[in-house]
């Protein structure tokens, strides 16, 4: 009996096991794309794979893929699209998992203004944000309806979408997220329209996903994190409510009718299998690029994306 209890004391005097560090830098400041994320981290589920990480929000949204080719990261959420961009601009980057799992861009009209379809922007002032691929996106919507980057006035407006929407700046933007503007501007009573992207010529893609440099990552770690968001976001599927009080719970800033509106309709588009990858996707988004002009050449899958799993 003494040598169990000894045995017992000489358990609890251990240190717990050292913990995998890993920094995590966002896209953006935390909103309700980020929920898998941020669930793995309240429940848990990143400790169970013996990770302790670090979720940092960017001073300036452009900057995490390159901290991450700089390996001053771990893993950096970004974008499909740019993350083509990037690889061919020589950043060794590399598509390691997916978090958002469908478009979430659309070009974005007022639901009681004069442009009911696409045809109707000739002649019209569309607003951005970021240029490059929103123009071969554009290029992409008005071609089918005979319409060219000659017959429109592109506007930057910087980050101020929805305003710039609502106050007649112009007459649609492109680069709003559909789980975001409109209800921003339904809850501001100007409701919007969206013209889905994928439903007018654009090949569908990942919207957010996750990037590593693959000279310097840790296969090993980048599966652990990918299989507890894995289940942040079974978790999330299968308990919206309580899932959503428990991410809001982590700042004040969180809690209010934008954010609980975005968390539902942002719910169906996390990747349920984030480790998982569709090679057929990213071939596609490439070549499209190519035939845009954004690219002078096309990169084989491999150079963009990497099944951890199969490592």
């Amino acid at each position: 009996m003494r040598n169990i209890i000894a045995a017992i004391a000489m358990l609890a005097a251990a240190p717990a096991m050292a913990q995998d560090k890993m920094t995590v830098l966002l896209d953006w400041f935390i909103n309700p794309d980020h929920g898998p994320i941020i669930v793995a981290q309240e429940n848990g589920y990143f400790a169970e794979q013996g990770l302790e990480v670090e979720i940092v929000p960017p001073a300036d949204p452009s900057a995490p893929p390159r901290l991450v080719a700089a390996g001053q990261a771990d893993l950096a959420v970004s974008y499909q699209p740019q993350l083509h961009l990037q690889i061919h601009e020589g950043l060794p980057l590399k598509r390691v998992g997916t978090l958002v799992a469908t478009p979430l861009n659309c070009l974005l009209v007022l639901e009681d203004g004069p442009i009911k379809s696409l045809a109707d922007l000739k002649g019209k002032k569309i607003g951005f944000s970021v240029a490059g691929v929103e123009e071969a996106i554009l290029t992409a919507m008005l071609g089918q309806h005979g319409i060219t980057l000659d017959d429109i006035e592109m506007i930057n407006v910087n980050f101020s979408l929805s305003p710039a929407l609502m106050s007649g700046q112009v007459d649609a933007v492109i680069g709003a997220f559909r789980n975001f503007e409109l209800n921003q501007m339904d809850i501001e009573g100007v409701p919007g329209r969206c013209f889905y992207i994928e439903e007018e010529g654009v090949p569908s893609y990942d919207e957010l996903i996750y990037v590593a440099n693959p000279d310097t990552m840790d296969v090993d770690k980048v599966a652990r994190f990918l299989a507890a968001t894995e289940k942040a976001t079974q978790y999330i599927i299968n308990n919206p409510d309580q899932s959503w009080e428990i991410f809001a719970a982590t700042s004040t800033e969180l809690q209010d009718e934008l954010n609980a509106r975005a968390w539902v309709d942002t719910l169906p588009r996390f990747a349920l299998r984030p480790a998982a990858f569709d090679a057929g996707r990213y071939a596609r988004f490439e070549a499209f690029l190519k035939d845009s002009g954004l690219i002078d050449s096309i990169n084989p899958v491999d150079a963009i994306a990497i099944d951890v799993t199969a490592q």
